[in-house]
């Protein structure tokens, strides 16, 4: 039976290996653990490759890893070993533009940890539950702006960032009174 495209993990890593952001969607790697040193065996045999134009592959335990590079940040998405790569690198690609658009064109560590919180919710755009959902880079980051916009959405639907500018402007508005 033919079931649809899945991925089994998206990381965003910097440029010594550590998280910035990752969202895994398989049972593969049951632990934190498990995920750190997955995370750092796909980065250790990337490392010496030069896929800053062009996406690359590679066959790693078992996986399908498709991964480019940007400044300080490496992107990459995993899949099973039978999923099509050509799939896996529009997703990859899709992130990759997306998070560009979202940071305008800054593409490194400090602005994207300045803005974690678009690229969290660019990860929920393309991905949920490891089925794809978007690829293409100006729908997803035009979502997440739209959610980025909206002061006037309740709390439990703010990110953080917006929760907490929302707070502080009701708090100075009270103090302004």
């Amino acid at each position: 039976m033919e079931s649809c495209p899945s991925i089994k993990n998206i990381l965003l890593l910097d440029s010594e290996g550590k998280r910035v952001a990752v969202k895994y969607y398989s049972d593969d790697w049951p632990t934190n653990s498990t995920k750190e040193a997955f995370e750092k065996a796909v980065f250790i045999k990337t490392q010496k490759t030069n896929a800053r134009t062009e996406a690359e592959i590679a066959m790693f335990e078992n996986n399908i890893v498709v991964y480019k590079f940007a400044q300080d940040l490496h992107f990459f998405v995993t899949g099973g070993e039978d999923e099509n790569e050509l799939i896996l690198a529009s997703v990859l690609q899709g992130f990759f533009d997306a998070v560009g658009i979202l940071l305008r064109g800054n593409v490194e560590k400090k602005e994207a940890l300045e803005n974690l919180d678009l690229i969290l919710l660019c990860l929920d755009e393309i991905i949920d539950g490891g089925i794809i959902l978007e690829t293409d880079a100006n729908v997803i980051a035009g979502k997440v702006a739209s959610h980025s916009i909206d002061s006037n959405a309740p709390l439990s639907e703010q990110t953080i960032s917006q929760a907490l500018a929302t707070a502080r402007e009701h708090l100075a508005r009270s103090l302004l009174k």
